[in-house]
């Protein structure tokens, strides 16, 4: 029983599905190197490493990726900048060797990220495009604090590529004390209500796969002021999934796409308790008035583990980590961190994920 946050009724039971295991679907379109992205507003023209990106499909020709960057890796700052892609690169495998542009659009100003910004995922609501990212609290070095280290910070698109930071999401007063980290996060709109995916790392120094609710009110609000970076609390938090007996921990990948009406595919990570690597699954999630949203099934073993070189070998080895996810007809595009160092893409077939889905059904 957490002493946190509610409990779903099959918290602990989601987890019995799973096997360690995988059959990897994901078929690998390519990546994208740091040694070919090209700065064109920073003195330094090349990036150390690209990793943990999301994207925005602008449309049929062109993604947009927004990616993580590190310059140097004395204090492990991280920025994010916009790279487009034509989707002929990516589906001809040219994106593996062609150079891109980069800007950086996203990078260390308050004291919630300053001391890096990292892992964005990328949605849209209402119209309107949304980032919400892992940020590096002024707390991150402090020895003295450990509390509140990262904090998910939301920022929204106000013209083309261009972002204006607007929300931090907060935990109650009361639990705010005994909160180290808060990573993995997202917002998602669902019956006029916005909800909070995200992963609390408290002081019992156990981490909770959460499902929170923020008032759409204050969302609104956030998103309609300028200049300023609001607090808003997450409340109803609810405690999800509890993760296998194989995990250390696991943690929310990419935000929900919708596979069939009212269903929705969000993509997870785990990571294992032998070497700590990096492997995904997948979760089917319908609305639910009492809990937000209820898991209906869970893909009974991972779905995609490091294979290529370059998801085994780099600077955090053994790691593939998705952030974004988009439907292209009856394809999920991802895009992933691949040992820290570079950004994969992938292409997962919906239709075969539904049916792995099918063998991992919950009863209620």
């Amino acid at each position: 029983m957490s002493k946190w946050f509610r409990e779903s009724p099959l918290v602990k039971e989601i987890p019995k599905i799973r096997k360690f295991e995988t059959k990897d679907i994901v078929r690998r379109l390519g990546f994208v190197s740091p040694s070919r992205i090209y700065l064109k507003n920073y003195p330094i023209s090349t990036p150390v490493s690209l990793f943990n990106a999301a994207f925005h499909l602008k449309n049929e020709e062109l993604i947009r990726i927004y990616g993580r960057i590190v310059l140097g890796y004395y204090m492990y700052v991280s920025a994010i900048i916009k790279v487009d892609v034509p989707m002929d690169d990516v589906l001809s495998g040219d994106v593996s060797i062609a150079p891109y542009l980069g800007e950086i659009v996203v990078y260390p100003t308050t004291k919630y990220d300053i001391w890096g910004v990292e892992d964005p995922r990328v949605y849209e609501i209402d119209g309107k495009l949304y980032m919400t990212y892992c940020g590096r609290t002024i707390n991150y070095f402090n020895p003295a604090i450990r509390k509140e280290r990262t904090s998910p910070v939301t920022a929204v698109e106000v013209k083309n590529g261009t972002w204006e930071k607007i929300l931090v999401t907060v935990l109650p007063d009361e639990l705010r004390e005994h909160l180290i980290s808060d990573k993995d996060a997202f917002l998602f709109k669902i019956k006029d209500e916005v909800l909070l995916f995200h992963r609390p790392h408290m002081d019992d120094e156990k981490y909770y796969l959460t499902l929170s609710r923020i008032d759409s009110r204050a969302f609104k609000e956030a998103s309609e002021r300028k200049g300023k970076v609001t607090e808003v609390k997450a409340t109803n938090i609810v405690h999800v999934m509890e993760p296998a007996e194989f995990e250390s921990k696991i943690g929310w990948a990419t935000p929900p796409i919708e596979a069939e009406r009212g269903k929705y595919i969000v993509l997870l990570h785990g990571v294992d308790k032998e070497i700590q690597g990096y492997r995904v699954f997948a979760a089917l999630m319908e609305y639910d008035e009492e809990w937000g949203m209820r898991v209906t099934a869970v893909t009974p073993y991972y779905i995609m583990e490091p294979k290529m070189s370059y998801e085994i070998f780099g600077d955090r080895p053994y790691v593939v980590f998705p952030c974004g996810a988009w439907r292209v007809k009856d394809k999920i595009l991802i895009t992933y961190g691949a040992a820290d160092t570079v950004t994969g893409i992938g292409e997962i077939d919906i239709n075969e994920l539904m049916s792995i889905l099918d063998k991992g059904r919950i009863e209620k």
